[in-house]
């Protein structure tokens, strides 16, 4: 496919029955990024901001969608999309501000340029990631299905960014669930210096459309007017219709990726061809033959343009560059949130694991109306281990909703929902398969907050641990992959009392959760649980047992192995019950290194890089003075896991754990 520059004059505008007011309204709207691009790299020169990202030709796709839109109606941005920023009359102090890195921009220097949302102005801001962006603009899709109101969410992708699975889980999601969004793809020819043909083997992604099951419309990106027509037609539609559509924007970047990256890659003449398309300079042409733009008219507006922005330039140059404090920065990782734990009343009942699960997860969808379940087989399955049997009947299918086999979508609409107030659930089937949705947590749910304010309020269930005979896909310990994430908080419960408590816990806190519940203990276990609503406090280890000799710190199933370890070889232990990875208890792992002296971490994840490393090594640097010994550990073998049980039963750390631990006691 070769991408060339339809002939300058086809870029025609047909203003139909718009009036002089609007298209006058389209032409300042469209001037301000223009001029702001003009005064940026001058900037960027003076080496006064760091980077640019240039929408410099692309300017009309922005200008014709967000005038086109409701002010209270979504729009998640990319790089080249300054239009929808100023489009929402953010205050352009605050924006300069943000480009260079003050207290007063968006992020409070934390992220950079365009990576940002306002919740104010309805956008929310990218990552460097592209494609995840996508399925937010469901969820918050999703969000305006279930409540009722007719309003549009519309998402931006490069032409680019459309190679990543995220863009095909998007889009797919959007279709199945029909959803209103409309996805605008900026068809600029080039991924960065790679071009088209290099990207996708068609021509249009008008082409694409119909295999998602949905309409697609293909638009001359640089004419204001047919956007604006363009979109806010689909708009009015998609609101009384509900349903997805693609729209190509076709059009071309006439400066680098970045500044830096400059153009020589481009052939001459796609910059000259392009050149005699240029969105300003051909909509002005355009208002001064109509007799829409009068010269005295052309100069006030463009006076007043300048004026806005360098007024709003002075103001971000004056503010002082942004200071440093640890408590602020360690403050703002979270959503502000002080749990009150709710106490059980009433009887009690003996209940499985698993049913102690269910049991939280069915009373807070009681407690939460606004709490949504997303899952591949939650349904009328009742999920692959039935802890969602006969939620659909009770809760409905639009708030327990089956999903594609799309995990990154689903954790990206799940934080779509919070952005408009709902929490969301989000089941793995496997704990295994969420490093599919790895991005999503680790770059979207656990920065969000730190970076721009915006909560993320959505936690993921992950059927996790070995001991089925399940193999290396369905087995794995994967919670040490988020303990190193600052933003997320991981609970990993024990015992039917507490899986329902945490459960509870974690769907109350505004904050991303990740819940580990280990598969084997599904039927195995059963003790007494409350069957009153109750939460358990987040952060806080309890004593499964306690003894004198030594303390075994663990949790999940390494708290089963332990009772066992310590009955068969006759030893006093504590063995404190973790419960919450992270934030872990300090105090409780400290109070019992003063009383025994003696410390062995117990942990089914592999051995290195464990969380037990982590803890261990926290332990000799702030408890040596009360240690009687080495502090160890042990784990699994550091390989995948084995499908045969005599493998896997060799891979748990459950024998090797006997021997250290006495071991331990003998030292």
């Amino acid at each position: 496919m070769e991408f060339t520059a339809p002939n300058a004059q086809k870029l025609t505008f047909d203003r139909k029955n718009y009036s002089d007011a609007t298209l006058l309204k389209l032409y300042e709207s469209l001037l301000v990024p223009r001029r702001i691009e003009e005064k940026m790299l001058i900037l960027l020169r003076q080496g006064r901001i760091s980077k640019w990202f240039s929408g410099w030709g692309q300017e009309a796709i922005s200008i014709g969608a967000v005038n086109a839109l409701a002010s209270d109606e979504f729009i998640l941005p990319m790089h080249r999309n300054l239009g929808i920023f100023t489009g929402r009359d953010m205050p352009l102090e605050r924006l300069f501000a943000q480009f260079q890195g003050k207290e007063l921009g968006f992020t409070k220097g934390r992220d950079r340029s365009f990576h940002f949302g306002s919740i104010e102005h309805h956008v929310v801001g990218m990552i460097s990631h592209l494609g995840p962006q996508l399925a937010i603009a469901d969820g918050i899709g999703l969000a305006h299905t279930l409540a009722g109101e007719k309003k549009v969410t519309l998402v931006f992708s490069g032409d680019g960014a459309s190679s990543e699975g995220d863009f095909h889980e998007g889009l797919n999601v959007a279709a199945v669930w029909k959803l209103p969004v409309i996805f605008v793809v900026e068809h600029n020819g080039y991924g960065l210096s790679t071009p088209s043909e290099e990207q996708f083997a068609f021509q249009y992604f008008t082409e694409k459309g119909p295999g998602y099951g949905m309409e697609a419309v293909r638009i001359q990106g640089n004419n204001v007017l047919e956007v604006y027509d363009t979109i806010l037609r689909l708009a009015e539609d998609l609101r009384e219709n509900p349903r997805p559509v693609l729209v190509e924007a076709i059009t071309f970047r006439m400066r680098g990726h970045e500044e830096a990256s400059g153009t020589k890659y481009v052939p001459k003449f796609l910059m000259e061809e392009w050149a005699l398309l240029d969105p300003v300079d051909r909509y002005e042409d355009y208002l001064i033959s109509e007799g829409v733009l009068t010269p005295e008219e052309q100069e006030k507006i463009n006076q007043r343009v300048k004026k806005s922005i360098n007024d709003a330039l002075e103001i971000a140059f004056a503010e002082e560059a942004v200071q440093a404090t640890v408590e602020k920065e360690l403050g703002d990782v979270y959503a502000p949130f002080t749990q009150t734990v709710v106490e059980p009343s009433g009887a009690s009942t003996e209940k499985r694991f698993i049913d102690g699960i269910s049991d939280g997860l069915r009373q807070s969808m009681e407690k939460y109306p606004n709490l949504v379940l997303m899952g591949q087989d939650i349904g009328e399955y009742g999920g692959v281990f039935k802890i969602t049997d006969g939620f659909k009947a009770q809760f409905g299918g639009e708030r327990v909703r089956n999903t594609p086999l799309c995990e990154s979508a689903i954790i990206g609409a799940g934080l779509g929902l919070s952005i408009k107030g709902y929490k969301a659930m989000v089941e793995m089937q496997f704990a295994d398969f969420v490093s599919v949705g790895f991005n999503q947590i680790v770059n979207n749910l656990a920065k969000i907050h730190y970076r721009w304010g915006q909560n993320a309020d959505v936690v993921i269930r992950m059927p996790t641990g070995a001991g089925t005979a399940a193999g290396p896909f369905h087995s794995q310990s994967n919670e040490a992959w988020f303990f190193h994430t600052p933003g997320l908080k991981i609970v990993y419960p024990s015992n039917p009392h507490d899986a329902k408590g945490l459960l509870n816990a974690a769907l109350e806190d505004p904050n991303p959760y990740l819940y580990f519940e280990h598969k084997l203990l599904y039927r195995s276990i059963s003790g007494p649980v409350p069957d009153s609503y109750y939460t358990v406090e987040v952060g806080k280890a309890a004593l499964a047992a306690t003894g004198t000799q030594a303390s075994i710190i663990t949790y999940g199933m390494g708290v089963h192995w332990a009772l066992k370890a310590v009955e068969e070889l006759g030893i006093s232990a504590d063995i404190l019950d973790l419960r919450t990875l992270l934030p872990w208890d300090q105090e409780a792992v400290a109070a019992t290194v003063k009383k025994t002296g003696k410390v062995i971490f117990l942990h089914e994840d592999t051995l290195t890089g464990g969380i037990g490393a982590e803890i261990c090594a926290w332990i000799s640097e702030h408890c040596f003075a009360d240690l009687d010994a080495p502090v160890m550990r042990e784990g699994s073998l550091d390989t995948p896991v084995p499908f045969a049980p005599n493998l896997e039963k060799q891979f748990l750390p459950v024998d090797r754990f006997k021997v250290k631990l006495q071991e331990l006691i003998a030292f």
